[in-house]
């Protein structure tokens, strides 16, 4: 189906719901920032997966105090590669954004205790990566509530086929 058949489609569905023109023709370009925000969401835990596979990233986790880092650095590397990218494409991006809260709540708590760490710039740095990622917690949680929206690969999945 064409982009100008969805939007007419996309239309016709919020005229027939009792949307007003106005907000019809806000609801038609907003749905094009809904890819850029999963994208600009998601691309930090693709970009950032690599080191978990090295020897160095292992042994930096393991000096932060991260128990059977040899194992466990290089699992959270898969999941956050798969939650990023299952939320990229949004493919079963609720699962997706369910992995990311998986390494998400962990990472945070382990990682950045700012409660724990003496120093106070680096408590205060350690709480700022600690807000970061109670920020990337919430939008998960709306991903894992509402799916991977418009442009998806979720959404193709869903979209009537049309008959023969």
């Amino acid at each position: 189906m064409s982009i100008s058949r969805r939007a007419y489609d996309y239309r016709v569905e919020e005229e027939r719901r009792g949307a007003s023109e106005e907000g019809v023709r806000a609801g038609m370009w907003t749905r094009y920032l809904v890819p850029l925000g999963r994208v600009a969401f998601a691309a930090v835990f693709v970009v950032f997966t690599p080191p978990d596979f090295t020897p160095q990233g292992i042994a930096e986790a393991a000096q932060q105090g991260v128990p059977l880092a040899p194992v466990l650095v290089p699992l959270a590397g898969l999941i956050a590669l798969a939650g990023g990218a299952s939320v990229i494409l949004g493919y079963r991006a609720r699962v997706g954004a369910w992995l990311l809260i998986l390494f998400l709540v962990p990472v945070t708590i382990l990682l950045h205790n700012f409660w724990a760490v003496r120093d106070p710039m680096m408590a205060q740095m350690q709480f700022g990566f600690f807000l970061a990622n109670t920020s990337r917690i919430g939008t998960a949680l709306l991903i894992a509530y509402f799916g991977a929206g418009p442009f998806s690969l979720d959404e193709r999945a869903a979209a009537p086929r049309p008959k023969d």
